[in-house]
Parts: structure tokens; C-alpha cells; sequence
């Protein structure tokens, strides 16, 4: 059998395909099949587009025999799982930047899509925009759903007397980036509730005044935390995720949210939104009219308790250990 190379261009220690190499390596000690990651050796001052360059000349012109597991758009790949979705749907998302980046990605991404034996998506929404954006077959795509951890309830009365938080209803956000993961609408959002309710957002941001401004200006009462270590007792304690992105491949915030017994509203954008109920996804990160859906659910106890119960329930099929599996099917299915 051949040894499995995993290759991912960064070498960090979080991040979700850190975490999801972790876990397939785990399951493949478990079964002694032997196994390295592949990082980049690009020196760290070279520009970005340049080391994406660098990384595929690297790992191609050594392939030789080797059976390739690839995070990263690389021209050689046997077997490529695109967990940042497609790039060339990204861009439709951006302003228009002219950043040689952009145009060496559309060009590893177009050949590795060609190339690559067989194609993991993570959600049904990447798999069909494969096939139109590049035109490659169904048959060479395989669609497995992400998975996580599921953990139980954590204690929440030291988040509650750090934030001052009494009985609030609390809509929660999760994620860097405000710009691409649609904090300015969840506050806009939130502003159009006729119910009380405390925001509180979590992640890093540059323009993060901008963003408390805006909170301000729209008389929306938030709380902006930066970044968290313990962000499983803020889902313990909200009752609502909101999470209106312009493009995510499948956002694990979404399991986590469900594994906490949220209410979750994305969008049609996300492509978590695949396993939720039709009422709580949103069409676009702009559309307005999910505030009386979060109107309904925070007046009514009853219901919206419902909901986070068959949330926890649903979630309960979306672990890494169902998620490691089905890729170790792929997997042997090419490795011999």
C-alpha cells in the first residue's frame, strides 16, 4: 500500500484543515497506514502568489510514485478535498482588486479540479459550482458533509458576570472577517427586531470600530469580544446564531451552534444551509425579512426550544468520527 501524503501548503496549529488533518491521521495510525503532511518550503518573504507558485513546483516536481492528498490547489493532486469551496464564486463576492494572487489561484484551481482523480466537496452548493464553473463531471465529485466534535453544555455563569448578562435573549456571532461573513447585516438584522435582544459578536477584525459605530448608530445593543478561547460557553449561553455570509463552503460554526442547542439562520451562501429547515435560510446576506422570523421564535419560548432540541438532534450525524470515515473510503478506493 502507499504511503498517504497530505499535503497543505501552511503549517499552523488551528484552523479547520488543521484540525480535520489531525483527525484523519488519527483514524489512519489507528489502522498503521503510513502517512506525512507536506508543508511549503517558500521562505516566509516572498509574496503570497509567489509561494502558491513555489508550493505546487515543490510538491509536483517531486510526486514521482507518491499518492498525493491535497488541501491546497495544486496542479498533481490524486485526490484534492476543496475546503475552500471555489474561488472563482469567491470572486463574485469581492470588489474588483487587481492582486496577482486571485489570478495564479484561478489558475491552480482550474488544473487541479482537471487533474485530480477524484474531487471531496464539503457541501452540495461546492460540487455544483464546480461543475459549472469548470465543467467537470458529477461523477468525479464526491460530497462529505463536514463534522465535528460533539460536546456537551458548558458552564456559563463566569461568561454571564464578565458581560453583566442577566435573562437576555442572546443572538450570537461567530467568525473573523466581518466583511466577507456579514456582520454589518446581522447588526442591520437585529436592528429591525421588534423583540429585545442582547448581540454579542466574536472574532478578530481590523475596522472593528466601524462595526461599533454601526452597532451604535442603529441603537443595537452588542457586545464585540475580539477573539475567544472559550467561545462553546457563549453558544452555551445564546439562543440564536446568526450568521449571514456572502460565501462560505460549509461553516463549521453551524454544527458548533447546533451542538449547543442554538436556533441557527444562515444563508443560501453557506453551504451548512443545506442541513437546516428552509424558514431559517436566508436567500441573501441582505435579506431583511429573517428579522421576523427571529421576532417569532425569541416570543415564543415554547417553539423556539423546539427548534434548538431538533437542532441537537440533527447535528448528532455531522461528527468527524462519520466525517473520517467516509474519506477513508475515497481513499482506499484510490490508494491501492
Amino acid at each position: 500500500m502507499k504511503k498517504i501524503n497530505f499535503i497543505r501548503a501552511n503549517k499552523t496549529k488551528f484552523g479547520g484543515a488543521e484540525n480535520y488533518l489531525k483527525r484523519l491521521s488519527k483514524e489512519l495510525d489507528r489502522q498503521n497506514i503510513t502517512h506525512e503532511v507536506v508543508n511549503s518550503t517558500a521562505p516566509g518573504f516572498l509574496s503570497s502568489w509567489i509561494k502558491a507558485l513555489w508550493f505546487n513546483l515543490q510538491v509536483c516536481l517531486s510526486k514521482k510514485n507518491s499518492f498525493y492528498f491535497s488541501l491546497d490547489r495544486i496542479t498533481c493532486s490524486d485526490i484534492y478535498r476543496a475546503g475552500d469551496g471555489v474561488h472563482k464564486e469567491f470572486l463574485k463576492t469581492k470588489k474588483r482588486k487587481l492582486n496577482p494572487l486571485n489570478m495564479v489561484y484561478l489558475f491552480l484551481e482550474k488544473r487541479c479540479f482537471k487533474n485530480s482523480k477524484k474531487i471531496i466537496a464539503n457541501s452540495n452548493m461546492v460540487k455544483n459550482q464546480i461543475i459549472d464553473s469548470y465543467k467537470i463531471q458529477k461523477e468525479k465529485i464526491v460530497v462529505i458533509y463536514n463534522g465535528i466534535e460533539i460536546k456537551p453544555l458548558k458552564p456559563i455563569v463566569d461568561i454571564k458576570k464578565e458581560f453583566n448578562l442577566q435573562d437576555e435573549k442572546i443572538i450570537l456571532y461567530i467568525g473573523s472577517g466581518f466583511e466577507r461573513k456579514g456582520v454589518k447585516e446581522a447588526i442591520e438584522i437585529v436592528s429591525l427586531l421588534k423583540t429585545k435582544a442582547k448581540l454579542i459578536i466574536i472574532g478578530k477584525e481590523k475596522k472593528m470600530g466601524y462595526y461599533q459605530n454601526l452597532a451604535d448608530s442603529l441603537h443595537v445593543d452588542a457586545i464585540f469580544t475580539g477573539t475567544r478561547n472559550d467561545v462553546d460557553k457563549f453558544y452555551s449561553i445564546s439562543d440564536i446564531f446568526l450568521f449571514p455570509t456572502h460565501y462560505e463552503p460549509f461553516s463549521n460554526v453551524i454544527l458548533e451552534a447546533m451542538n449547543f442547542k442554538n436556533a441557527v439562520f444562515t444563508t443560501k451562501q453557506n453551504g451548512a444551509h443545506e442541513i437546516l429547515n428552509k424558514e431559517y435560510i436566508l436567500d441573501t446576506p441582505k435579506d431583511y425579512r429573517i428579522a421576523k422570523k427571529i421576532d417569532e421564535l425569541l416570543s415564543n419560548p415554547q417553539k423556539l426550544e423546539t427548534i434548538k432540541e431538533q437542532n441537537l438532534q440533527i447535528v448528532q450525524n455531522f461528527t468527524i468520527e462519520k466525517n473520517a470515515k467516509e474519506t477513508m473510503r475515497v481513499i482506499y478506493e484510490y490508494l491501492h
